[in-house]
């Protein structure tokens, strides 16, 4: 066994029990099938799962065709399906390559179940690592990019990224492991092809050792990012949230960078869009800064604190963040029944007028459970951490020329749905 494969036995033996139940992410291709023959030398109890993308015709029938087949007379359990990554792509936005990964992913945790396995293993080796950091840092990134793809994330392992493709092939061919080719890894139109096919072969002419010098310039960025994060964690925990804002800046901007990441993390949407440049951005926000975010995300340093969040999701705060001077621009529809989101509350006779209008911070809601009645919009604002720039974006919804609602404050108990008299409000944009 070459030296790239026997780093990657030991790995296995010193981080899995001895006869732990692995899926191997079996492709078809030579990576997945040395990594199977692999993970069954080692005396682990193997399973695998291939996934039919429905994108490369009758050769991904081909690929389904043959793994099935080696794994049948392998006595290897084998789980399959086919899903249809162009029309994900298309329904969801993103690319062809990131909703098969997606799928994919998604796939292999539930074959995991299925099969009771305790890990997932997939094939990614050193040449892949490699190009994961350069990718990276061609399209921008800061520490977290420069650690690449982690050996382990969760149940997943990568038992492969020490080894060079050059003894995947020797293995291979050494121990007599078919495989097939899938054709659009040659295909230059993608990018990551791009930096395999062209950019690392000249990277390996310069220095023989390029790739492992990036793999290990990406470990040590992982045992660094690491380190950072727990310490933006700790301080994180120390400050509370809302954090203080010179508290906040007082620290190092790497620190700062880490705890906005931290934060996002914490939110529905997590910070999947946001970029290493905007994350900078929002750690040097000066007092009174906000910063919109991919995602209806936002930081934000006012009134003595910096916070990090997401804005509420609904047909009003849309209207408001698509047109916030147009207020003239809308109709209020009142119905007597909910359709899709809206604000309930109780209105007189129906020919009582209903308007929207930007809100204002000096207004007062009495609202349910507030005690000291009335409070002023720009009170109950203050409690909830919304920051000044978007409190006159906030609608006010009048009845009868009188206050009564705030989106997303509440209704004011004068207005509250009671009985028969509950209505709701409904509020579009015109065209």
């Amino acid at each position: 066994m070459t030296e790239g494969l026997e780093s990657a036995r030991r790995w296995l033996a010193e981080n899995l029990p001895e006869g732990a139940k692995v899926l191997c992410a079996l492709s078809g291709g030579r990576d997945s099938m040395v990594l199977l023959h692999l993970l069954a030398r080692c005396g682990f109890a193997v399973s695998a799962a291939h996934l039919h993308h429905g994108l490369r015709g009758a050769e991904a029938d081909r690929d389904l065709d043959f793994v099935s087949g080696w794994c049948v007379g392998a006595g290897i359990p084998l789980e399959t399906e086919r899903v249809d990554a162009g029309g994900f792509a298309a329904a969801e936005g993103l690319s062809v390559e990131e909703a098969a990964r997606r799928l994919r992913y998604d796939f292999l945790e539930r074959a995991a179940r299925r099969q009771g396995a305790d890990y997932i293993a997939t094939g990614h080796h050193l040449a892949d690592q490699a190009e994961t950091v350069l990718w990276n840092l061609i399209r921008g990134t800061g520490l977290e990019g420069l650690r690449g793809i982690a050996p382990r994330r969760g149940m997943v392992i990568r038992p492969l990224l020490s080894v060079p493709p050059e003894e995947l092939a020797a293995y291979a061919a050494a121990n007599g492991i078919p495989y097939v080719e899938d054709g659009s890894n040659r295909d230059l139109r993608y990018s990551r092809n791009r930096l395999r096919l062209q950019v690392l072969p000249v990277l390996r002419e310069l220095n023989s050792a390029a790739l492992e010098n990036i793999h290990r310039a990406a470990s040590t960025a992982a045992e660094a990012a690491a380190w950072l994060r727990q310490e933006a964690a700790e301080r994180l925990r120390a400050l509370g949230e809302p954090i203080p804002y010179e508290n906040f800046h007082s620290q190092p901007l790497a620190v700062r960078k880490e705890q906005v990441r931290l934060l996002l993390e914490r939110l529905p949407g997590g910070k999947r869009d946001v970029t290493a440049a905007q994350i900078d951005a929002a750690a040097r926000l000066g007092r009174g800064g906000y910063l919109r975010l991919p995602g209806g995300l936002y930081a934000a340093a006012e009134e003595g604190w910096f916070t990090v969040g997401q804005q509420e999701s609904s047909p009003q705060a849309e209207l408001v963040r698509d047109c916030p001077l147009g207020w003239g621009a809308y109709t209020v529809t009142l119905l007597d029944r909910r359709e899709g989101e809206g604000l309930a509350l109780r209105t007189g006779p129906d020919g009582e007028t209903v308007a929207v209008a930007p809100c204002d911070p000096r207004a007062r809601l009495i609202l349910p459970g507030t005690r000291g009645g009335a409070r002023t919009v720009k009170r109950l604002c203050l409690d909830r951490r919304i920051p000044l720039s978007r409190r006159e974006q906030l609608p006010a919804v009048y009845v009868g020329g009188e206050l009564a609602a705030v989106w997303p404050l509440g209704v004011d108990e004068r207005f509250l749905p009671a009985g028969n008299a509950c209505r709701f409000i409904q509020i579009k944009k015109e065209r």
